[in-house]
């Protein structure tokens, strides 16, 4: 497996430093990450789509010149709700986006919130066509599309997998974030070995976990569907079980990419270059 990392992980950074994203490419390499991912292009609200295209190919070319692979393209959507035909119409265009960036996966959400009377099958089947027009779009363009678990909706492993099943395509299938499961309040590992054999990205994250009744006071800003409270933190410090999870990944058949994503409060530069060593760590006894 490789190590990658989000560039979501570098926002706390880039807000204090004002570093772009060439920047940030050359601060991952320096650590030692063979790959880095890309969340929703954007720089100081200038989110065209001109501009987006020359980012994505500079990012490339740079990427390319230090030795830095780019493993996929994430951005949002909602496909159920008001808007989903104009959320189809702007998929299809990060589709043009990730291949510019030269990426063989672009993640993609469904829904985050349900209309009124709806419930999570009846967004499988509002959904269904829209997910299959774009990722039929991205098959003639070499990419595969997926779904990564969060957002509530579609985070439990049973729901995640039956909407794969209900898409039906070679070239669709799951983002496996091995933490997300814990805002659902299902446990890490055996979800993981319910999306192994589905996964075509995977992301690395750890939380640090509160009972109901600690949330206010611990200032966990995450709450589980079950009331708990989470708060993000470097990989390998939390209580999920990462390393258990990359296992069963391999055991599963998957080989690719690992991404660490942090989204915690400590200092990230520390943050990224520890969690890059727990990661490599962790990998590296599976083997």
């Amino acid at each position: 497996m490789k190590i990658g990392v989000s560039s979501y992980s570098f926002s706390a950074y880039r807000k204090r430093t004002g570093a772009g994203y060439i920047e940030i490419c050359d601060m991952a390499k320096e650590i030692g990450f063979d790959a880095i991912e890309f969340i929703g292009l954007c720089r100081d609200g200038d989110c065209t789509r001109e501009w987006k295209m020359e980012t994505a190919k500079a990012i490339r070319e740079h990427c390319e010149k230090i030795g830095l692979e780019i493993p996929a393209y994430t951005v949002g959507a909602d496909l159920v709700g008001e808007g989903a035909d104009e959320a189809v119409s702007e998929l299809l265009f990060c589709l043009e986006i990730t291949k510019a960036l030269g990426a063989p996966v672009m993640r993609h959400d469904i829904t985050f919130k349900l209309p009124e009377g709806m419930n999570y099958k009846d967004a499988i089947a509002v959904a269904l066509p829209r997910i299959r027009q774009v990722a039929d779009r991205a098959a003639e363009l070499g990419i595969t599309t997926c779904l990564e678990n969060h957002g509530v909706i579609f985070q439990a492993p049973e729901r995640v997998e039956e909407l794969i099943l209900a898409v039906d395509r070679k070239n669709f299938g799951w983002l496996c974030d091995v933490g997300n499961f814990l805002c659902d309040d299902c446990e890490p590992l055996a979800s993981t070995e319910i999306a192994a054999k589905y996964t075509v990205h995977a992301h690395a994250k750890d939380f640090l976990k509160k009972s109901p009744e600690d949330k206010a006071r611990a200032g966990f800003n995450i709450g589980t569907s079950g009331g708990a409270a989470l708060r993000g933190t470097v990989v390998g410090h939390g209580v999920v079980p990462v390393a258990e999870c990359l296992g069963a990944l391999k055991r599963g058949g998957y080989d690719g990419c690992v991404s660490l994503e942090f989204e915690g409060p400590e200092e990230p530069e520390y943050a990224l270059r520890k969690g890059y060593e727990n990661l490599k760590e962790m990998i590296d006894s599976i083997a």
